[in-house]
């Protein structure tokens, strides 16, 4: 028995050649350059309607959330059912990707189709907050005041006088379309724009209202809290949904994003979650040892210098580094010994150093120690 081999559908993502997650801005552009280049009507190759069948399968799927949804988890099988409907919508007004054909095609929808409200969403905000190293380190929630725009609460976002209605656009009759016919090399083309007098909504308000004059916004100072979590770095922003500006005529929110900018500590260096302290010490301290405070996050902290300390010597403070962002306990703090070699010295000092330098003979390095350039290289590899 022969059994007939099952075409193996292609990837969606690899049809509209955007990565997994592409949103949906990226996807919509991706469909619309392809369709441009690929429609029957312009593709003379072979195989270009089977190919502008796939981008339109492709689009309907992903451009739809829930489908898009199933589609990442079961791949073909959670979708196929929905992914060859067709005409879906048409009964309805809708044209589906179709609609983003002719968008792709001629500026609009096709003729006689109307117009589907579309629900803005107002601006995304962005703050730039500056916090102290340590309120990096540990955390911190501060206040916030910034301007922007409310939905005006005299006419509740409607652009109107309390009590009287919008009135159908007398400009496109409430479709909130211009058409304009041009002559192009592939035949007649209808160039379809928003209308400019009602902005693309079929309808105007007659009676403006007085607070907002008919933009359904005002300005106003809000006063926002923002919780700073424990570890967050210098440039990394934290997004307030639904913070930023109102949308037009009701629309949601956009958000709010904070960009956090921590300033330096005098003494401390940080790399992710990992803290660096230089701490300069003497020939004699080196060479005999001694017990010398260094500068942590909290306050300060005593620690042992070991006799024979060469430069470069790291001695690591366990959990005083900074928190994981994303996970539990905290880095650790690294100082590194820097031995000074004295510039001026004294005639004494001078003496005491020549017999010491007679007594001592030649310098060699430390069995296993290695080189000081050794020791910086492992450290910060």
């Amino acid at each position: 028995m022969i059994l007939a081999a099952m075409a193996v559908k292609r990837d969606y993502y690899d049809i509209l050649g955007v990565e997994r997650g592409a949103d949906d801005a990226e996807i919509k552009r991706a469909f619309r350059r392809l369709a441009q280049l690929h429609h029957p009507d312009v593709d003379r190759n072979d195989g270009a309607e089977q190919r502008f069948k796939e981008l339109n399968e492709a689009y309907r799927v992903l451009s739809d959330r829930q489908r898009r949804s199933a589609y990442d988890m079961f791949g073909h099988a959670g979708v196929d059912g929905a992914a060859a409907g067709g005409f879906e919508g048409f009964g309805g007004g809708g044209f589906g990707p179709f609609g983003d054909i002719f968008d792709a095609f001629f500026g609009g929808a096709p003729a006689g189709a109307r117009r589907r409200t579309r629900v803005v969403a107002g601006a995304d905000l962005r703050y730039d907050l500056t916090i102290e190293f340590a309120e990096a380190v540990f955390g911190v929630t501060r206040e916030i005041v910034f301007p922007t725009s409310v939905t005006c609460a005299n006419c509740d976002g409607a652009g109107g006088e309390p009590g009287t209605e919008p009135e159908t656009c007398p400009e496109c009759n409430g479709s909130g379309e211009k058409r304009r016919v041009a002559q192009t090399i592939l035949g007649q083309m209808v160039n379809i724009v928003a209308c400019g007098r009602c902005r693309g909504e079929g309808r105007i308000t007659a009676t403006p209202c007085a607070v907002c004059g008919g933009d359904g916004l005002t300005r106003e100072e809000r006063t926002v809290t923002v919780s700073i979590p424990a570890g967050i770095d210098d440039g990394q922003r934290i997004a307030l949904e639904g913070q930023g500006e109102a949308g037009p005529r009701g629309g949601p929110n956009g958000d709010l994003y904070v960009a956090v900018t921590v300033r330096e500590h005098p003494q401390l260096v940080r790399r992710g979650t990992e803290l660096y302290h230089e701490l300069p010490i003497t020939f004699p301290q080196a060479a005999l040892g001694a017990s010398l405070s260094v500068p942590t996050v909290e306050d300060s902290e005593e620690i042992e210098i070991p006799a024979g300390a060469q430069s470069g010597h790291e001695i690591r403070l366990r959990g005083k580094g900074v928190p994981r962002l994303r996970g539990a306990g905290r880095g650790d703090l690294h100082v590194i010994l820097n031995v000074i070699v004295p510039t001026k010295l004294s005639k004494h000092e001078r003496e005491l150093l020549r017999q010491l330098g007679e007594v001592s003979g030649p310098a060699v390095i430390p069995k296993g120690g290695g080189s000081v350039f050794d020791r910086l290289r492992d450290l910060f590899t």
